[in-house]
């Protein structure tokens, strides 16, 4: 079992994505065995079909079609099951509006090639950061990993980022039916289930952008779900309802 491969979750992203595969297709051209999902939840904008005709010159390139819209968390999890379907063994995850540089790619992969179970992109260690952010965004996404680190009392700096390599192994151990956040509380959730699994999580700097095309994804609704799906988080581990390494 060898290779990798990179899940895109689309939306309504036909300004970002042929440029995105473009940029992955260069770091793939380096390591040789990156393959990427574009995983489209039925966007009215056309992405979809643009990810089929990108799709038909690149075998490398896997489009998986959702008929609806049901949240970041819904599409990763289609998106990893039809991977563990698969023979990859490493697993990553980013945006495709290039707030996440693919640049990154073989860093987060390296992470885990040397013993790392999961390596998270993380803005808020030394060498990370962001970029054209205001201030109240910043005090918002600091204050979001500090309350769900305290809550879950983990000593990962950078929960909410969505730029990760798992292990195939991580993602098998992981009960992903039992994962309910939809947004970016996805994120936090998959990395505490990790922790508490007994995996190694280790951070990786980098710079994280404000995407340039495209309108942005964040709302209200999101904010409010990781408020509150932080403590369900630590209340079902405390009661025994999350597996822990045993």
């Amino acid at each position: 079992m060898a290779g990798a491969i990179l899940c895109l979750p689309t939306y309504d992203e036909r300004e970002n994505l042929a440029r995105m595969v473009d940029a992955v297709e260069a770091v793939r051209a380096a390591s040789g065995d990156l393959d990427v999902l574009v995983i489209d939840d039925g966007s009215p904008d056309g992405t979809g079909e643009i990810a089929d005709q990108l799709a038909a010159t690149r075998p490398w390139l896997h489009v998986l079609h959702r008929t609806t819209k049901e949240g970041l968390g819904r599409a990763y999890l289609a998106g990893f099951r039809w991977v563990l379907e698969r023979d990859y063994e490493h697993v990553l995850e980013m945006d495709c509006d290039f707030s996440h540089d693919p640049a990154r790619i073989p860093a987060l992969r390296e992470a885990v090639v040397q013993g790392a179970d999961l390596a998270l992109g993380s803005r808020y260690v030394a060498g990370g950061g962001v970029r054209d952010w205001g201030l109240v965004r910043r005090i918002i996404s600091r204050g979001g990993c500090l309350y769900a680190r305290l809550v879950l009392q983990l000593g990962v700096h950078d929960l909410t980022g969505g730029f990760k390599c798992f292990h195939r192994r991580v993602l098998e151990a992981i009960e992903l039916d039992q994962v309910g956040a939809e947004g970016y509380a996805f994120q936090i959730e998959m990395t505490y289930r990790s922790t508490l699994l007994g995996f190694r999580v280790v951070e990786v700097p980098i710079i994280f952008s404000d995407r340039v095309r495209g309108g942005s994804k964040m709302s209200r609704r999101i904010v409010a779900e990781a408020a509150w799906r932080v403590p369900q988080l630590r209340w079902r581990a405390l009661r025994g309802r999350i597996p822990r390494r045993r």
